[in-house]
């Protein structure tokens, strides 16, 4: 499965669950009052822990490496069109609103963006 590399700028690599070595793709796009963080999913090309299993700690590690404010982001989880003809490897966005304890993220809660959300949000 190839992964389209429109939404990614790098690749990123991260310590996933148990310290696994990992990595998705990473955009970062500067926003008007915050900054959008998009991380991709790799599916085969990840040799360790997704971006959805990672959570938090990836929220923390990109904020960390990137010198961004953690408390000022907009964080978004992309699963890629792989043009698959199955339909659940269709282009998909969830938003993944936290809260801050001690500087790392908790209680995330993810919410399916429509295009049209993505399109508004990146533009």
């Amino acid at each position: 499965m190839k992964v389209d590399d429109k939404y990614l700028d790098e690749i990123f690599d991260f310590a996933g669950q148990w310290d696994m070595p990992s990595k998705c793709g990473l955009k970062i796009i500067a926003a008007d009052s915050k900054n959008i963080i998009i991380v991709t999913e790799l599916y085969q090309n990840n040799p360790g822990t997704s971006v959805t299993y990672a959570g938090g700690s990836l929220i923390k590690q990109i904020c960390d490496s990137k010198k961004l404010d953690i408390s000022n982001v907009i964080y978004l989880e992309c699963n890629p069109n792989t043009f698959s003809k199955l339909s659940f490897y269709d282009e998909e966005f969830f938003q993944v609103d936290f809260e801050l304890e001690n500087g790392l993220p908790i209680k995330l809660k993810y919410r399916q963006l429509s295009q049209e959300e993505v399109k508004n949000l990146l533009s």
